[in-house]
């Protein structure tokens, strides 16, 4: 057998498990001063001798002892007397090692006891040890929770104040707004009512002049323009270039009161020869309102023209059409507003 062979055989014969040959073989090899099988062997039957510990204890049954003590005859006894037995060849398990290694006395067993009760005593010390330092940890873990949580239900109460005091301000803020929204309101009323005095004023003035005896300073459609754009009540429509002439514009204002509309005409072409401009207001089909000319070198023109359904009209428009207008817009557009 091969050395590797020789010390797998170990366990088994601390255990008393080899064959004869095998045992004979292992033994002659131990014989040979094999320092690492020595030592395998008295680790392997160490454990061993604590192997018998383990196992549980079963009864016997209670017929056995009648049993032993029935067949402890004389007859049994003498036949069960030893003979002398011739010394065998070879040494049984274990029986070597008893010349190499002496069998442990009781006082060994007492020490080995010793030792298992002191490794024992030193497993519940370090057990103990780690439990307390356990117990530590997590008693500093839930001191430190409970200042967390504390400081946390401080920061709540920090930010609901916050909260609170914002909320505060917002609504003072939104009550000052309504209050500004409020006086604006107030001051726009205030001004148109004193627009629409003022203009009353003025009417009265031209009436008690032409009543008076004293003729009245004559006004003219601009200065009816500027006193009506001071009415509160007065539509206006712009009106922008067209394609044909994109630097002209337009201001058309509608007075409900009279139902006349004052069209503000600039920057206009000059009328050609034979032509004239016309203004139109648009709902289903287009409405004559009246027509103007722009002679060479003017600038602006003011029109003033009758509208009787001026809301209805969805849009306005200036055309160029022969002298004296036309039913229909046949010309170019030059002018018109937004639908």
């Amino acid at each position: 057998m091969t050395h590797e062979e020789l010390e797998e055989a170990v366990p088994l014969y601390a255990a008393g498990a080899l064959e004869r040959t095998e045992r004979q073989a292992l033994e002659a090899h131990l014989l040979s001063g094999c320092v690492s099988c020595h030592t395998a062997l008295k680790e392997f039957q160490s454990v061993a001798a604590i192997l018998p510990f383990g196992l549980s204890s079963t009864p016997p049954p209670r017929t056995l002892k009648a049993k032993i003590m029935a067949a402890r005859t004389p007859a049994a006894i003498a036949e069960d007397a030893p003979e002398k037995t011739e010394p065998k060849p070879s040494l049984e398990p274990g029986e070597w090692m008893n010349h190499l290694f002496p069998p442990e006395s009781a006082s060994s067993s007492w020490s080995f006891g010793w030792v298992l009760g002191f490794a024992a005593v030193a497993v519940v010390t370090v057990g103990a040890y780690l439990a307390w330092t356990s117990y530590t940890q997590n008693v500093t873990g839930s001191a430190a929770v409970q200042q967390l949580q504390a400081a946390s239900e401080d920061q709540t109460k920090k930010v609901a104040a916050l909260q609170q005091q914002l909320e505060e301000r917002d609504r003072t803020i939104a009550q000052i707004k309504e209050e500004l929204q409020q006086r604006t309101a107030d001051s726009t009323e205030l001004k148109d009512q004193l627009i629409q005095r003022d203009a009353e004023l003025e009417d009265l003035k031209f009436q008690f002049a032409s009543r008076g005896g004293t003729a009245p300073a004559p006004r003219g459609p601009e200065d009816e323009l500027a006193a009506l754009l001071r009415v509160p009540n007065a539509k206006a429509v712009s009106l922008n270039g067209s394609d044909m002439a994109r630097q002209a514009s337009g201001m058309l204002v509608y007075d409900a009161r009279t139902k006349k509309a004052w069209l503000y005409a600039m920057n206009l072409p000059e009328c050609p020869y034979g032509t004239t401009y016309q203004l139109w207001a648009i709902n289903d089909k287009p409405v004559s309102v009246g027509t103007f000319h722009m002679d060479s070198g003017d600038t602006a023109h003011l029109l003033v023209g009758r509208v009787a359904e001026f809301s209805k009209a969805k849009k306005f428009a200036v055309s160029l059409e022969p002298s004296g207008g036309r039913p229909t817009p046949t010309g170019p557009i030059y002018l018109v507003s937004q639908s």
